[in-house]
């Protein structure tokens, strides 16, 4: 209830407004707290020489992100600009055997890059799970996939299967570890489709194309079998209307988005300043929470970046990828709240979704969670903060099912009909802004460290109760209501575009 429900422009702007202003209050404290902290002793690993003509230094705390604008921007121009252009001759040339080229095209780049040693690791892996595949036995693939995953995660068996990989350079680890996840994530998948296939199984070169398409091979997104399978054998391509016009579009909007990062990280050390806890109590609490929710959205910036660019480049391809994840500013449902929608697609198909069927059983909803958090801690890699992750954000994610189950009984669904849907909107938008801090608080000790999200719970929740809890509060239902107000907008252009196709 309460979906559609419009709310007069003037409240919306109200809230707008206040929004904005919070957002310029918090960023100011935190441009000071950057200025004042630039020299600090304890920041000089995080904080290097930048625009001298500025006057100003670079937050460089963030390894991913500069890995790929210095060490890597070389690798990456050349091996995908390679793809690319590989790829526009094949699918002019041999449009039927488009795959099997990118296919010699990875096996290629992975060879060059890691040596024979890593391409027969990954290709053991690869026989193994095809073998398993043959029994089409689905509980056989679970099992034999995550302990191939394990074996790339947990000691001693990385360690051993890494150390077969001979020479040094700095990008080793990140490929071996990015490679290898991926590898078996794309094996799982495969097994577990060939198993539900009714004739016959896919053969062995089916998961090689699949699995050596180089733009997903070492940093996803994981695109699942039956989909790669199904557009991949297509032999009539053809564009969509405009759709090299969007292609150029998002890649345009990619480099702005570099740039956008570049320029923050000048200006806001919003990775470096949480290393310093002692410094970070002296901030007020509005710089702290605009700190922790900074973090959010730059992890978001960051992941939509690493994925746009593939995807742009897999769509060049006539291929469909997933989408980037939906960004945090537009979330207060833990239900959405994700950083790699592969991945999200992945769990969701064949972990979530598969135990947990309608999500409307609690016991079932629980098994699925806690069951798809399971995997995603393997995923990541087994450690303390990873399981304090995991097992924080599956509590938000049942507490919600929770918390709407209990709303959903006869008592609250009459009192929720007699009021107008407006209030009932209201209503919904204050327990959202609650679910909005819940998903930042929960995700903060992955993204950044657990002492630093104590000190923001800590703050926004004791020390800065009643005045700094409510109107953080406040301004965030402000915030949950423009949320909402797009999605009613959205929703609405969806009901018409569908009784368009009616007609």
């Amino acid at each position: 209830m309460g979906v559609k429900a419009a709310l007069p422009k003037y409240e919306l702007g109200f809230y707008a407004l206040v929004v904005t202003c919070a957002v310029v209050y918090s960023g100011s404290g935190i441009f000071e707290a950057s200025r004042d902290s630039m020299n600090r002793k304890a920041f000089r690993d995080g904080i290097k020489p930048g625009w001298h003509y500025f006057g100003r230094k670079m937050d460089v705390a963030d390894f991913e992100w500069g890995m790929w604008f210095t060490s890597f921007r070389n690798v990456i121009i050349f091996a995908l600009s390679g793809h690319v252009l590989f790829g526009k001759i094949c699918s002019m040339t041999v449009p039927q055997h488009r795959a099997v080229m990118y296919m010699l095209y990875g096996i290629s780049a992975v060879l060059g890059s890691m040596g024979l040693v890593y391409l027969m690791i990954i290709l053991s892996h690869c026989l193994v799970l095809y073998s398993v595949a043959l029994a089409k036995q689905k509980w056989l693939c679970y099992v034999a996939g995550l302990c191939c995953l394990a074996s790339f995660k947990v000691e001693p068996f990385s360690s051993w299967q890494s150390g077969f990989v001979t020479g040094a350079f700095d990008l080793q680890d990140v490929l071996f570890y990015g490679g290898s996840s991926f590898t078996i994530m794309r094996c799982m998948s495969f097994a577990l489709e060939s198993s539900e296939r009714k004739e016959g199984i896919y053969s062995i070169f089916d998961l090689l194309k699949y699995n050596f398409y180089l733009p997903f091979f070492f940093f996803g997104p994981v695109m699942t079998f039956d989909q790669f399978h199904a557009q991949v054998s297509t032999r009539e391509l053809r564009r969509k209307d405009d759709e090299m016009k969007n292609i150029r579009v998002h890649a345009l909007l990619h480099v702005g988005a570099i740039v956008a990062v570049d320029i923050f990280f000048h200006f806001f050390y919003i990775l470096t300043l949480p290393s310093d806890v002692k410094f970070m109590n002296r901030l007020s609490d509005w710089s702290l929470a605009g700190l922790a929710y900074s973090n959010l959205v730059y992890d978001w910036v960051k992941a939509a970046v690493m994925f746009g660019v593939i995807n742009t480049i897999a769509r060049l391809d006539h291929l469909d990828p997933p989408q980037p994840p939906k960004c945090i500013t537009m979330l207060y449902v833990f239900a959405e709240t994700h950083f790699d929608r592969g991945i999200n697609d992945w769990l969701c198909k064949y972990v979530y979704d598969h135990i947990g069927e309608n999500h409307d059983n609690i016991i079932k909803e629980l098994v699925a969670s806690t069951a798809t958090f399971a995997v995603t801690t393997l995923w990541l890699g087994p450690c303390e903060i990873v399981y304090i992750w995991s097992a924080i954000n599956c509590f938000g994610l049942n507490f919600e099912l929770w918390v709407q189950k209990f709303f959903q009984q006869r008592v609250f669904a009459k009192l929720e009909a007699k009021i107008p849907e407006a209030m009932s909107r209201r209503i919904r938008a204050v327990f959202g802004a609650v679910n909005f801090w819940a998903i930042v608080l929960y995700n903060i000790p992955a993204l950044n460290s657990l002492e630093f999200a104590l000190l923001v719970t800590k703050r926004l929740l004791l020390t800065g109760f009643p005045v700094s809890t409510l109107s953080i509060w406040f301004i965030t239902y402000c915030g949950v209501q423009l949320i909402k107000e797009r999605e009613r907008i959205l929703a609405i252009e969806e009901e018409e575009t569908d009784k368009a196709k009616v007609e």
